[in-house]
């Protein structure tokens, strides 16, 4: 069963890769698309049996490398950390394929697309499912070789080549770390294999290594080389600079990308490690910091985008700082429960811009939208379940996820995370509601032909946006209590650090108030942006002030009571009716965006140039980088080594011989002459030669 997991995909791709264009489109669409469904749906049953059933096995595949020391097969290893990502990567996968058959209809390359998407699945199954480092590695650059055929699938368009080459270019200064932590692995312990790490690496605890005269903790070097990896797949502050711009490619391929595949490799990288990382406070410590920098530097970020894409874009970017903060503080699991419940909502909203953008010809920015509500309402439903799941509003997915991880991080004293992760649960529920309330309310904003034409899409697009809807509802509500309940040790049965009285459970002890902190933050963010952009919410004066003063006092009373949810519930309420009220008495502000971006322009163009770190690595990294290119180019190859070497000789020998060639005249006395002259040299030096011998 898991080798037909993992190889499906992998004949998918070299079936319609090497004979697609024997194939009708049609074929080639329903052959990788129903292989990758079948792996999708083994995934399930393996994940009933290893992680439910508290089951563990390695498959093993072919003998690989036996040299010296070093030896290790091709094997996967299946535990509950393998068989939860095996549900993520084949599930969304699957819908994404699917959901391609109608947004790639038109594009004349389909069988090549969809050829890539399993190509796509098939290098992350090895990534998740590899039992050393060796098979990780190939895993991750094969993610990595699969993300930029996708990225710039539309070859033809500039800034697809361009957003291609940049994640492949960052991502190997990420590779680069990782590369140098797999030897430094081997060096310390004598092996790649993830098990024998594991059982030795204690005893390595103490050791050092020194480097340039200066001494260094190993097991601390050894960790940050290998989130220096994770850093580049996963696109955390720093090597975060790629993942904007593979927008780029095909809707679908963003899905992928975001949901289920390239970007939580990393983390999946630390979550595998976290066997040696517990033996590194300091990696840990670092590790929380990026994470909930990221975080909180990706929310600001999304605040002011315009691009429908580019706001989801920076929320998964967010949304991974929160996953690595977690690992950071120890709750593992609830990293990595998070990563489960966001390849849901996250594949969903992907998708449901998809279907925003095929509705609106190719349209993708927001400015250019409002009022879609009306001609796409399942697209708008599923879309605001979405916003609901991201921004964790009780009961779905993100609110058992997200605000965990929150939790988690006050509970492990982490205040540093904990304040910018409010600060980013905050500011994700503003930007994400300002998508919602640009996209689909309000007047439109569109050209009237453009609007007019506008239309929900096929079935086959429909179909994966309600599955993932389903599971954007009750992922987190159904899953908790294996990911992080009472029984989460035997859940994860050794595959995660996770030990009884860990840092998960202090999360529920915390103090009241800091677990609802993230709730109203959330409430803080929609409320914002109800007043920024004026969803039309209109009701009678009299109502929506005697309804938000009812739900005012309802979850007061809750509150005091310790009843969570109908605090929850009623102050959401209380802010919706608030809103309904000031706008029904005109109190509404007009024009707020326009008005603080003036305000505030500074800010603004900070925010909106994404605090200028492509500028700054314009500067300090690529303009160098080329004028020391074109200084060996010019200076280097062509003048020096090909003015002295090739050019330079043959040079020489064309301009003697066309020195030597005036000799040749073809008159006979030159030739007498010349003969003439050679004698005399001749017998000149036999005299002299003789004088001397005298």
């Amino acid at each position: 069963m898991f080798k037909l997991i993992v190889f499906l995909p992998l004949i998918g791709f070299l079936t319609v890769g090497l004979l697609g264009y024997k194939m009708s489109d049609k074929l080639s669409q329903i052959l990788t698309s129903s292989l990758v469904t079948i792996a999708a749906l083994l995934s399930w049953v393996a994940f009933a049996d290893v992680a439910l059933a508290h089951n563990t096995y390695t498959v093993h595949v072919l003998d690989w490398v036996s040299s010296g020391a070093l030896n290790f097969n091709w094997s996967f290893k299946i535990d509950t950390l393998t068989a939860v990502m095996l549900v993520v990567v084949n599930s969304v996968s699957a819908l994404v394929h699917w959901y391609s058959m109608s947004y790639m209809d038109e594009d004349p390359h389909t069988p090549r697309f969809f050829a890539y998407l399993s190509l796509f699945t098939f290098a992350m199954l090895m990534l998740v499912t590899s039992d050393n480092l060796v098979q990780m590695f190939f895993g991750w650059e094969g993610v990595g070789l699969a993300s930029y055929l996708l990225i710039g699938f539309w070859y033809k368009k500039p800034s697809a080549n361009a957003a291609a080459i940049k994640a492949f270019v960052v991502n190997r200064v990420g590779d680069f770390g990782f590369g140098l932590g797999i030897y430094a692995i081997f060096v310390l312990t004598g092996s790649v294999v993830f098990d024998d790490i594991f059982a030795s690496i204690g005893q390595y605890s103490d050791a050092h290594i020194t480097f340039l005269g200066m001494d260094f903790h190993a097991i601390t070097i050894i960790c940050l080389l290998l989130f220096i990896g994770a850093m580049g797949k996963s696109a955390q502050l720093g090597l975060h600079t790629w993942l904007p711009d593979a927008m780029e490619g095909p809707t679908p391929v963003s899905a992928l990308i975001h949901a289920a595949t390239m970007v939580t490799a990393g983390v999946f990288l630390v979550a595998r490690f976290s066997p040696v990382f517990e033996y590194s406070p300091t990696a840990l410590s670092f590790v929380t910091i990026i994470g909930a920098s990221t975080a909180f530097f990706a929310a600001t970020v999304a605040l002011v985008q315009n691009d429908i894409k580019r706001v989801i874009a920076y929320s998964t970017c967010s949304q991974l700082g929160y996953m690595f903060f977690a690992l950071g503080v120890g709750a593992y699991g609830g990293a990595i429960f998070h990563l489960f419940t966001h390849a849901f909502f996250k594949a969903l909203l992907f998708l449901g811009a998809g279907s925003v953008i095929h509705a609106m010809h190719h349209e993708q920015d927001m400015r250019n939208m409002g009022g879609l509500a009306k001609k796409i309402p399942f697209t708008a439903t599923v879309m605001l379940i979405g916003t609901l799941a991201i921004t964790g509003f009780p009961l779905l997915s993100g609110y058992y996820s997200k605000d965990l991880i929150i939790f988690s991080a006050y509970a492990d004293g982490a205040q540093f995370a904990f304040v910018l992760g409010v600060a980013a649960a905050l500011m994700t529920s503003f930007y994400s509601w300002r998508l919602a309330f640009l996209t689909f309310f309000g007047d439109t904003r569109a050209d009237a032909h453009t609007y007019d034409h506008a239309h929900e899409g096929p079935l086959v697009m429909k179909l994966p946006l309600l599955l993932l809807a389903i599971g954007a509802v009750f992922a987190g509500a159904l899953f908790a209590p294996y990911f992080v309940g009472g029984e989460k040790v035997v859940f994860w049965n050794g595959s995660l650090m996770v030990a009884a009285g860990d840092v998960m459970d202090q999360a529920t002890s915390v103090p009241l108030i800091t677990q609802k902190v993230p709730f109203f933050a959330m409430i803080i963010g929609l409320f914002l942006a109800l007043k920024f952009y004026e969803p039309k919410l209109d009701v009678s004066k009299a109502l929506a002030w005697g309804v938000s003063l009812v739900l005012l006092i309802i979850g007061i009373v809750g509150l005091k009571m310790h009843m969570t949810y109908v605090v929850y519930f009623s102050f959401f309420g209380f802010v919706i009716a608030l809103y309904a009220a000031q706008r029904a008495s005109g109190s509404v502000q007009n024009n707020m965006p326009a008005k603080t971006a003036e305000m505030w322009s500074g800010l603004y163009q900070f925010l909106l140039n994404k605090w200028y770190f492509d500028e700054l690595y314009t500067y300090i990294l690529v303009r160098p980088s080329f004028w020391f290119g074109r200084l060996f180019w010019k200076r280097g190859d062509e003048d020096t080594i090909d003015g002295f070497g090739p050019n330079g000789i043959s040079s020489l020998v064309a301009s003697t011989a066309l020195r030597l060639r005036k000799l040749q005249t073809g008159y006979l006395y030159h030739y007498a002459f010349a003969m003439i002259i050679g004698l005399a040299l001749v017998v000149t030096w036999f005299m002299a030669s003789s004088a001397g011998a005298h």
